[in-house]
């Protein structure tokens, strides 16, 4: 996967004499609409934004069951380790958020299939209300494998 930087096809490190930070959007998820990269690096650890169930032609589940919505979040977080050049068997931490903390179950066994025997440090938000209505959102870090492409 490709990493973009407002559709230029590369990655942009700042931060002047010091360690660089470097962010990067992944070309396999619609472009941020805000402020913001899909991940940014610094020392080894790529920080994930948070994920919306999103399709990458920009099409939004929110309407969608749980499940439908928490697999595209998983697979938008996938989009993302790979752009960092990493994987989900180097999460550090993941943060879930739902907006029905009886959701929580089902995430739950998404999730652990997802990872498989990993076992990140991770926490669980009860949210009022997410963006676009949506029922789930994930952020995450990831020490990275290798430099980000």
């Amino acid at each position: 996967m490709t990493a973009v930087e407002n559709g230029a096809g590369d990655h942009h490190p700042r931060g002047g004499g010091r360690a660089a930070i470097t962010t990067l959007d992944s070309a396999q998820l619609t472009a941020p609409a805000g402020h913001y990269s899909h991940v940014a690096t610094h020392h080894g650890v790529a920080y994930i934004s948070g994920q919306l169930p999103v399709t990458p032609d920009g099409t939004r589940l929110a309407g969608e069951p749980f499940e439908v919505q928490a697999r595209q979040v998983l697979g938008n977080l996938d989009a993302c380790l790979a752009t960092a050049g990493t994987s989900r068997e180097r999460l550090l931490s993941v943060t879930v958020h739902v907006t029905d903390i009886g959701d929580w179950p089902a995430f739950d066994r998404l999730y652990a299939d997802w990872l498989g025997a990993s076992r990140p440090a991770r926490a669980v938000v009860g949210a009022r209300e997410l963006h676009h209505g949506s029922a789930v959102e994930v952020h995450a870090v990831a020490a990275l494998d290798r430099t980000p492409r």
